[in-house]
């Protein structure tokens, strides 16, 4: 059974809300297999960072190299390139040192006026940390929640900016996919629907769990605006962000009053003086990092390639919970299939998702996601959720190790599950489904 110390870490780290008897029922749920199973190499299942290749990291491992001329620099503007045939783009790319909250802020201060309204359509907590950004910079924001389990609706989108006669909307703010429900959006139909209203909103992207796992179009989807993450599907270790823009967007920088000197887009994307490229020292070994990755998604796997990999992953996945399903066990989040990610799979489990993270952790060498956004922190609905990464640099066989993981915790915790999860995973990747 897991010390005190243990739980107490837990609870001072925050991963276990403070709530009334919470030791004791942990005590209670964990019966951990031999201590000896957690041992040898532990594998990280959550949406992001991810799993990081071996090859990105010995590309790290090295001295810091001259910012000024030679090697980086060539490498620098190598980059460019790959990262606009990720996001399928043949306009501009820019790199900011930071998460996503960094190109988040990016994103609305190159294009937005203080007192702009933005629109802001939500299926999941990630949404809303974008519109509270958004307030941030003195824009007004309106919410059209869709919650936590359905996509949103592209009609509903399209009727709101169609009774918007005075074009106050300047932006259309859309997650692909929420990392916290995992509910993927239709980004394709929202840019119809927009087009059919003839409304001149930008149509803005966030594709930090997505890129180069699920389907995204840029040019071809007619997404103004666009971020990512170098953390998730770009197999980097997390720091550098980015954010593609088309030349209507680049237009809406004429009118912006947010936008500082270090946020500005148009120095960092044809930079005269390599140190534009980031408004100062560059991430350098990040840089390094990324061109590998970039190589075996670019040049040797192949974009579309990555996305089919990353389907017939999810496929596998969802073949199991389903089952795995059973009364009072359970279900994943989003119940129509065409809007789950490909990326992150969000799963309810009533109380005891807690108590199988921590079981996967301490007993078995397997970290999944934290529920986010769910359920109220501090609640015991909090511990009815879990979620699995699977982007990035992710195998068959790392997918069948982490079903593997979460079939052992169902059995050792006694929780009602049906048979055959792994079994009909197995099916999936062989293809015989």
């Amino acid at each position: 059974m897991p010390c005190q110390a243990q739980i107490d870490r837990r609870l001072w780290q925050g991963y276990l809300p403070k709530v009334p008897n919470r030791q004791e029922q942990t005590m209670r749920d964990a019966t951990p297999a031999p201590a000896c199973l957690a041992n040898g190499p532990h594998v990280l299942s959550i949406p992001g960072p991810s799993i990081m290749p071996d090859r990105v990291l010995r590309a790290m491992h090295r001295p810091s190299p001259n910012i000024y001329e030679g090697e980086l620099v060539d490498l620098t503007h190598s980059l460019i390139p790959d990262l606009k045939a990720v996001a399928r783009t043949d306009h501009n790319a820019t790199i900011y040192i930071g998460n996503g909250h960094a190109v988040w802020e990016a994103s609305l201060a190159n294009t937005h006026a203080r007192g702009d309204l933005v629109l802001v359509p939500r299926t999941g907590t990630f949404a809303d940390g974008w519109a509270e950004m958004a307030r941030g910079l003195g824009l007004r924001v309106e919410t059209l929640d869709f919650g936590n389990r359905v996509a949103m609706d592209p009609a509903a989108i399209g009727q709101r900016l169609r009774d918007d006669t005075a074009h106050e909307i300047t932006s259309v703010l859309v997650v692909q996919v929420d990392t916290s429900s995992s509910v993927l959006t239709d980004i394709a139909a929202i840019r119809a629907e927009m087009d059919a209203a003839g409304h001149p909103a930008l149509l803005m992207a966030d594709c930090m769990a997505s890129m180069g796992c699920d389907v995204f179009e840029m040019d071809a989807w007619g997404v103004d605006v666009a971020i990512a993450g170098c953390q998730k599907g770009l197999m980097t270790p997390a720091g550098v962000s980015f954010v593609f823009y088309n030349d209507k967007a680049d237009r809406a920088r004429e009118r912006a009053d947010c936008v500082t000197g270090y946020w500005d887009w148009r120095p960092r994307t044809k930079p005269d003086i390599y140190f534009k490229y980031f408004y100062g020292t560059g991430p350098t070994h990040h840089l390094y990092g990324l061109r590998e990755a970039l190589d075996m998604l670019v040049h040797e796997e192949g974009v579309e390639a990555a996305w089919a990999r990353h389907g017939l992953l999810a496929e596998a996945l969802w073949a199991a919970c389903d089952q795995w399903e059973a009364p009072g066990g359970l279900e994943l989040n989003v119940r129509d299939r065409a809007h789950r990610s490909h990326a992150v799979t969000a799963v309810r489990l009533p109380e005891r998702g807690t108590a199988l993270r921590n079981w996967c952790s301490d007993s078995f060498g397997l970290t999944l996601g934290i529920g986010i956004g769910m359920a109220p922190l501090g609640t015991l609905e909090w511990d009815g959720f879990f979620r699995v990464g699977h982007m990035g640099h992710v195998s068959g066989h790392t997918m069948m190790g982490t079903l593997g993981g979460i079939e052992a915790a169902l059995a050792a915790l006694d929780i009602p599950h049906g048979r055959g999860g792994l079994a009909a995973a197995a099916q999936v990747l062989a293809g015989k489904v």
